[in-house]
């Protein structure tokens, strides 16, 4: 048996729709996982599930906002009535708004502070509500795995992400926090990381990293000047340590930070 074998693993994926989610669920689903993908628009669901078995894989899709305790309690409550236990937890479900950003020509005085508690909510909420709820699902194998997403801007603060970076910040120290308490009072086999991505260009960030020609945005130049591999990540960047995680091969790894940026958190500039 391969040591990065993830074959029948039962993974619950939040906020998988997106660019790098899709490519995350599709690969998990090549490699012979069972798929369930949890999001908070049926058709976006819909289209993924049926994408992942267009293309032989093994998926599921249920509903829920990841910020609401009782939706995620009923989508859990199903899926243990149709699978019992699952394995891994991919807390993928995050983003950030236009209110919980100081734009160069906004002071904080522009902040709306009501933005900045959806984003908190959006990225902290909605990553400890479904650590809390399908860890139920779990424990009656005693073993678990929960890999969250964070961002180099929980690490490196940059400016105009306010809502943002804060919200990873505190997904940095949620991942510590529950891998020292899940393993404690559960046991060895229950694992708690986080991924680090650096920039990738999704839906959410083109805007701010390409002009509508494809051209670099001042602060896209910015970023890649700062990166030593000199390119945005793709979303197959991810799979190699999503896949580590997932497996065996990771056994004795958690409340790490794992950092997929092509330097740019080692690279100070000079």
């Amino acid at each position: 048996m391969s040591l990065f074998q993830i074959n029948n693993k039962k993974i619950v994926i939040t906020g998988a729709t997106g660019v790098l989610g899709e490519a995350m669920s599709l690969h998990l689903a090549k490699e012979g996982a069972q798929v369930i993908i949890l999001g908070r628009t049926a058709s976006k669901v819909e289209k993924l599930v049926d994408k992942i078995r267009s293309k032989g894989g093994s998926a599921d899709g249920y509903l829920a906002d990841v910020t609401n305790e009782k939706h995620v309690n009923k989508a859990a409550e199903q899926i243990k009535e149709h699978f019992g236990t699952i394995d891994i937890l991919v807390n993928l479900a995050g983003g950030n708004m236009p209110e919980a950003v100081v734009q160069p020509n906004q002071t904080l005085e522009d902040l709306s502070i009501e933005a900045m508690r959806k984003v908190i909510d959006l990225n902290y909420q909605g990553t400890l509500i479904p650590c809390k709820v399908f860890l139920k699902l779990m424990l009656p194998k005693g073993q678990g795995n929960i890999i969250n997403i964070s961002s180099m801007a929980a690490s490196r603060p940059m400016t105009r992400v306010a809502g943002y970076a804060s919200a990873k910040a505190a997904i940095d120290n949620l991942t510590k926090w529950l891998a020292v308490e899940i393993c404690q009072k559960h046991g060895e086999f229950f694992r708690v990381n986080a991924i680090a991505p650096g920039f990738f260009l999704t839906e959410q960030n083109r805007s701010l990293l390409t002009e509508k020609n494809g051209d670099l945005t001042q602060r896209g130049e910015q970023i890649i000047s700062h990166t030593p591999m000199n390119r945005f990540g793709e979303p197959e960047d991810l799979l190699g340590v999503l896949q580590w995680l997932c497996s065996d091969a990771s056994r004795f790894v958690t409340g790490t930070i794992v950092p997929i940026d092509g330097g740019f958190s080692a690279y100070s500039g000079v």
